[in-house]
Parts: C-alpha cells; structure tokens; sequence
C-alpha cells in the first residue's frame, strides 16, 4: 500500500511540474508591475506570477504556524489544568477513605 501511495505522490508531482512548464512556456510576455510607489523591473508573466503564489503561500504558512502555535499553548494550559484538578480530586478521594 505504501508504494501505491509514493507512485500516485510522484505521478501528481509529475503532472503539476509539467503544468507549471506549460503555463511558463505560454506566459513568457514581459511585463513590469507598478505598485503605487515604485515599479518592480520588467520579468516575464509567469515569473511574477509564480513569485507571487510562492509568495501567498509562504504568508499562509507564516499566519497558520502562528495560529497553531496559539491552539497548542492552549491546549498545554487545558492539560496542565487538568493534571491539578486530577490532584486535587484524588486528594479528596483519599481524605474522604481516611475519615
């Protein structure tokens, strides 16, 4: 099964990098962008349109990770209080036996 599961990886890696060749071969018109203040060098479309999905991407990594990092300090402050309320519970399992 996990030489099934490496073979449909690989075949779809294939397929994405042959697209990805397609759309730089199709896409090769130069064109310079003009962000209000200053205008980035002229490069073909596919780069700049490539460096900005790697770019979004990146983002999306970056604001996820911090995300992430949120849930699991939240979690670790639900075990840690469990683990005491799991003290004191037994605390008073055993103080209510010795009565």
């Amino acid at each position: 099964m996990n030489w099934l599961k490496k073979l449909v990886f690989t075949l779809l890696a294939l397929i994405v990098v042959g697209i990805g060749i397609l759309f730089t071969i199709h896409n090769t018109q130069p064109v310079s962008i003009d962000l209000v203040f200053f205008t980035l060098p002229e490069a073909s479309l596919s780069l700049w349109l490539i460096a900005v999905f790697v770019l979004g991407a990146a983002c999306g990594l970056v604001l996820s990770s911090f995300a992430l990092l949120a849930l699991k300090t939240r979690l670790r402050s639900g075990r840690r209080k469990e683990q005491l309320l799991r003290k004191e519970l037994d605390q008073l399992r055993t103080a209510g036996l010795k009565d």
